[in-house]
């Protein structure tokens, strides 16, 4: 799923008041991280993680590695932190994010 722009600052707005919970240091990315984030995306959809100076990623390249093995959206980048969505699979969570609808695509269909 692709984000548009309005989506995307609204996602940057809604991350602005959240905490940074996961942490990529000089390990980098491995199985442990992605089972972490996979599990915070689910509850929470939206997440901020940060990239340690010792790391041997940039913040821009493990947001797109971290993404892809996330199967999640990169929403922004900025300085050594960066922020990811995905939809909850749960069909029962209470408090899921809405996205803004996009009208150019909405008078397509």
């Amino acid at each position: 799923m692709e984000l548009t722009s309005k989506q995307r600052a609204q996602l940057r707005g809604m991350a602005n008041s959240l905490d940074t919970i996961l942490i990529i240091g000089k390990e980098g990315i491995g199985e442990n991280l992605v089972k972490q984030a996979n599990d915070a995306l689910e509850s929470r959809e939206l997440i901020k993680c940060r990239v340690l100076e010792n790391s041997m990623l940039t913040a821009r390249e493990a947001a797109q590695e971290l993404g892809k093995l996330s199967r999640s959206e990169v929403v922004q980048v900025i300085g050594t932190k960066f922020v990811l969505y995905r939809e909850s699979h749960n069909k029962e969570k209470k408090d899921k994010i809405v996205l803004v609808k996009d009208k150019k695509k909405a008078t397509k269909a």
